[in-house]
């Protein structure tokens, strides 16, 4: 079942801390500079991913500009991985954006976030230019779809 709610959410939150410790092997010593720009205070539109009162999966957007908002902390726990969740999150979060009248969402992620850049790449996005604190980042790859 997913869930509307927001970054005050406990089960959110927590999912949260789990997929930073993930990020922080998976980025090694680059983990400090993107992590800087994960802060979850302004996430105001989150979506979790529910399964007998058990919050598994997660995903935010927020505004970017006055016709993007930006997929943030996407994250489902491992033993929940490859059922199509995350898919789903995607979904709606990109439904929540066009009921906001929102024209397109955008998001970066890791060159080494393999089952991410697939995910993203199967929803319909496309490879676009790095973005705001990501130009020039190598390991940076940006995503754009219109909704």
């Amino acid at each position: 079942m997913l869930v509307r709610t927001n970054h005050h959410n406990e089960a959110f939150q927590k999912l949260v801390n789990q997929l930073d410790t993930e990020l922080a092997i998976t980025d090694g010593e680059d983990h400090d500079f993107y992590h800087q720009f994960n802060g979850i205070k302004k996430l105001n539109y989150v979506i979790l991913f529910m399964v007998e009162d058990q919050a598994v999966a997660c995903g935010a957007i927020k505004k970017y500009d006055n016709s993007s908002m930006e997929i943030k902390r996407m994250y489902t726990l491992p033993n929940y991985r490859g059922r199509g969740i995350a898919y789903k999150i995607l979904d709606e979060l990109e439904s929540w954006a066009k009921e906001l009248e929102y024209q397109n969402c955008i998001l970066e992620t890791g060159k080494r976030q393999y089952s991410a850049i697939k995910l993203y790449e199967k929803a319909g996005y496309q490879l676009t230019d790095n973005y705001a604190q990501y130009i020039g980042m190598e390991n940076s790859l940006c995503f754009k779809k219109t909704i």
